[in-house]
């Protein structure tokens, strides 16, 4: 769908040549001498890459509709993760290089938000934050409290993070999952 230079909005997915990019912002110059343009900031939707890119005023550019449902994590298959969709209770198999960093947070069991164009999962969106159980650290030192010591930690899912010295094997915390760092025990 053609939409102007002149409709952008944040947030807005435009399928340009070099691939999907959300608008981050945009503003609407009027110089005093010559045409009006539009100056934009791109986030290239798979790769992260944010881009600037100007458009003449009033410039035709491909909307891309993207959709997002609602799915739950059902289990692996090999390499692949599969989900159910929330509505439909249809499976779809979703390779690990379009969920990106999520993989390191999902769980079975756990809902996410998928984000699809044209039948291709383009995005994954979890919670703020997940609860994962802790399988594998170095026990704690009794009289060890130096203060923001940290020491690694294995989660239930191979990630690794960093968390303190209180913390041991089998505890349930809680994990920022835009950071990928312990916020606190669960």
């Amino acid at each position: 769908m053609a939409v102007s230079t002149n409709d952008l909005k944040n947030g807005m997915t435009l399928d340009l040549g070099e691939g999907l990019f959300n608008v981050v912002e945009f503003q609407h110059v009027k110089p005093g001498k010559g045409g009006a343009f539009v100056r934009t900031k791109l986030k290239n939707v798979r790769t992260g890459a944010v881009i600037e890119r100007t458009f003449r005023a009033d410039e035709k550019l491909e909307q891309a509709i993207v959709d997002k449902r609602e799915a739950q994590l059902l289990f692996r298959d090999g390499d692949d993760y599969v989900f159910m969709d929330q509505t439909t209770f249809d499976q779809t198999n979703v390779a690990p290089s379009s969920l990106g960093d999520a993989v390191h947070f999902l769980k079975v069991g756990d809902g996410a938000s998928l984000t699809t164009y044209r039948d291709e999962i383009i995005g994954v969106e979890l919670p703020a934050s997940v609860e994962l159980t802790i399988t594998e650290t170095e026990p704690g030192v009794q009289g060890d409290r130096v203060s923001g010591a940290r020491k690694p930690a294995t989660l239930e899912t191979g990630f690794v993070i960093q968390v303190p010295l209180f913390v041991n094997e089998g505890d349930l915390v809680k994990v920022d999952t835009r950071s990928g760092e312990y916020m606190t025990r669960a």
